[in-house]
């Protein structure tokens, strides 16, 4: 047997059933499914009340239409306003912008403005009536395609929904952009690594690159 094949082969594994318990301190899940974008997402309701929060369930999932998505635990103001006007917007949290990010998590009524809380500045959208967040680098403007009710295995549904949208309009800092690139790294953005509040920072010394062979 080779030398790999019998370390994997000799490893202690800790084994568990989500059903049943994890069994360690803190819930493995979402630190191993790591690291994760957040889905800073703008959002407004049909009365003109205007929501910041930030999602740590957040991904791309299509170039050809451009579809983003997000899932929210609960039934949250963001999965409310999204569905009363069918609009948001993603803003990019930023390691300049992290603690300002997180203080959007705060619990409030509908009314309270999280822009004003963390003293951020709403930015006109061209397309959509939702402001973005003028201090991010870049921002997406989003019309929604579907709001699901996530279930398991047996259909029973889960206390959780997924709001994916198309991205009908981007905005991006040209300070980010060199030779017609846009550099990940120079806008140091910030992702969700697990358990109640561990961040990574994408820098370029943690970057490599990677030609697929095909």
């Amino acid at each position: 047997m080779e030398p790999t094949a019998t370390r994997a082969a000799s490893r202690d594994i800790h084994f568990y059933e989500p059903s049943k318990g994890h069994g360690l301190k803190h819930d493995p899940f979402n630190a191993i499914v790591a690291r994760r974008p957040i889905g800073w997402i703008s959002s407004r309701d049909a009365k003109g009340n205007v929501n910041l929060a930030p999602y740590s369930f957040f991904n791309a999932f299509c170039y050809t239409p451009a579809l983003i998505g997000f899932s929210s635990t609960g039934w949250k103001d963001t999965v409310a306003n999204a569905q009363d006007t069918g609009e948001f917007c993603w803003n990019l949290a930023t390691m300049d912008l992290a603690r300002r990010m997180n203080a959007t998590a705060l619990h409030v009524s509908r009314e309270v403005d999280e822009f004003a809380i963390a003293g951020l500045t709403r930015a006109p959208s061209k397309f959509v009536s939702v402001p973005r967040v003028a201090e991010s680098p870049v921002s997406f403007e989003c019309r929604v395609t579907d709001i699901i009710r996530l279930k398991g295995t047996t259909g029973e549904p889960a206390e959780a929904w997924l709001t994916l949208g198309e991205v009908v309009a981007v905005h991006i800092d040209k300070a980010f952009i060199r030779d017609g690139v846009y550099l990940t790294e120079l806008a140091r953005p910030i992702a969700r690594a697990g358990r109640r509040g561990d961040y990574f920072e994408m820098t370029a010394d943690t970057m490599f690159e990677m030609v697929r062979p095909d």
